[in-house]
């Protein structure tokens, strides 16, 4: 299984913002900077995480990102259900539908597998992912201009 970029990007922005100083709150395109991902990539990756509740977005002077509690104690099996969709990890059915649909066991297996995939997850948080020494990797990230 893999992960759609979209998902990688809110995870990894959601780790930045647990471990930002309390004070000063980091921008969009400051943390787009800081994880060398595109501003507008990161716009939308932000749009749905505050649509989520998982963080706050102020705009203007004296604004910036924070993440919330429920960003803090959000599970990352959960989240990534949210963001990756329903979807099978394999097409069975589509433009050319596959002829062992009708008794074919690799569908089942694929899906129990993709469960036991989310399931190791439910219980890490997004606080759990910034323990040391991931936090202090996190905040030494220096900030170099986006890529476009």
């Amino acid at each position: 299984m893999r992960l759609t970029r979209f998902t990688d990007v809110a995870l990894r922005v959601l780790m930045r913002l647990a471990v930002a100083e309390a004070g000063d709150p980091p921008t969009t395109r400051e943390v787009a900077a800081a994880m060398r991902v595109p501003y507008t990539h990161t716009a939308k990756v932000v749009a749905r995480l505050q649509h989520l509740d998982l963080l706050d977005a102020r705009r203007g002077r004296g604004g910036g990102l924070t993440l919330t509690a429920t960003g803090r104690a959000a599970s990352i099996g959960s989240l990534v259900r949210e963001l990756e969709g329903a979807e099978e990890v394999v097409e069975c059915e589509g433009d050319t539908p596959c002829p062992l649909r009708s008794g074919c066991r690799l569908r089942g297996a694929l899906r129990q597998a993709q469960e036991a995939f989310y399931a190791y997850l439910d219980p890490i948080t997004v606080t759990d992912l910034v323990a040391s020494p991931t936090g202090p990797l996190l905040l030494g990230i220096g900030s170099g201009p986006p890529p476009d």
